[in-house]
């Protein structure tokens, strides 16, 4: 389980990201790169990390599921994922 404060971090750069969105993409509009320089570096949406929402780990997040791969197999042999199933042939 990742710290706590890991958690606490993600969120404050979606906040952050929220609150300056429009203002960066007019911004970028307008081609004024002295200000757009000047907003935080945790509002842009490239300083954000997928974790998994069980165990908070980065690496080896599947999009689609919103879980690490660790998480994913785990539910997956459970059969907690519909539609997924291990394969055979």
């Amino acid at each position: 389980m990742a710290r706590k404060s890991l958690f606490a971090r993600e969120a404050k750069r979606k906040e952050l990201y929220e609150k300056y969105k429009v203002k960066r993409a007019e911004l970028k509009k307008e081609g004024n790169y002295d200000e757009l320089q000047a907003l935080p570096r945790n509002s842009s949406l490239i300083r954000q990390r997928n974790r998994c929402a069980v165990t908070g780990r980065q690496r080896a997040f599947l999009r689609k599921f919103g879980v690490s791969r660790l998480v994913f197999r785990e539910k997956a042999l459970r059969g907690e994922i519909p539609g997924v199933m291990k394969a055979s042939w």
